[in-house]
């Protein structure tokens, strides 16, 4: 099995709103931050009204006698569950950041000559610095670069319409380690609004992730508001197979500084 998103074709992710009670990974609260040299943290929990997208691709067809394909576009495009966990914290110049997020899919189809019932656990897990050049905490450019830890359990059933020929299977899971690099840019427009731009990919053990958002902030006292969009590819290959997930869509949060 070969998991794979065809760029190509012009095809993009189907919407599915979702809410993921979680935390935006590495995102800037600019205003208000403290200037004592001492360290800020701040944690984000938002909700992701998201699109999926995942295509599976197999060197070889699950049975031969209910199909000869090995591409199967959109194998999968709900989402079943999802969960991230984030935390921050930043002093003058650096700052650090763990990251835990939980992606469930699971999803049937009808095709020509059999329907598929797929299902997709995967767990990311980030742990970076962060460095900032101005020395004022959530704001400019900043770098950073990390680990990211993937963990993947993918299975796939194939039930074919003629009842002569048997159902077949594809179960696979694997973990990835991959070294993370990345970016990110906030303005402060005024001592309420302000906007960050952010860029990350990994490489190593995947054949590659890529992440990049844009969100607006509207400080109060005790945190910000979070509003934009953020997407998200996963490319993997478990057991010589290749996966690659999209999930895309707008956010909208409530960042708490402490």
């Amino acid at each position: 099995m070969r998991v794979m998103k065809d760029v190509a074709n012009g095809r993009g992710p189907r919407p599915c709103a979702i809410a993921l009670l979680s935390c935006f990974g590495a995102l800037a609260l600019p205003a208000h931050a403290s200037t004592d040299g001492g360290w800020d943290w701040m944690i984000a929990p938002y909700a992701w009204a998201a699109g999926v997208n995942t295509n599976l691709r197999t060197n070889t067809p699950p049975n031969g006698g209910i199909a000869t394909d090995t591409e199967f576009d959109d194998v999968i495009d709900k989402i079943d569950g999802a969960f991230e966990v984030h935390a921050e914290g930043q002093g003058e110049h650096f700052g650090a950041f763990a990251d835990f997020t939980y992606l469930g899919l699971a999803d049937g189809h009808d095709r020509a000559r059999f329907h598929t019932e797929s299902d997709l656990d995967t767990r990311l897990l980030d742990v970076a610095g962060v460095w900032n050049f101005s020395g004022r905490k959530f704001e400019g450019l900043e770098l950073m670069a990390g680990l990211r830890y993937i963990d993947v359990d993918f299975s796939a059933r194939f039930v074919p319409t003629n009842p002569a020929f048997g159902a077949s299977s594809i179960d696979t899971g694997k973990s990835f380690y991959d070294f993370m690099l990345g970016a990110r840019y906030t303005w402060r427009f005024n001592d309420r609004w302000g906007m960050t731009l952010r860029g990350d990919g990994s490489f190593g053990d995947t054949e590659g992730t890529w992440n990049a958002s844009i969100v607006g902030q509207y400080n109060t006292h005790h945190g910000a508001w979070v509003f934009g969009y953020r997407y998200l590819d996963v490319s993997l290959e478990p057991d010589d197979r290749h996966l690659d997930i999209t999930v895309s869509g707008v956010v909208v949060g409530y960042g708490f500084r402490f």
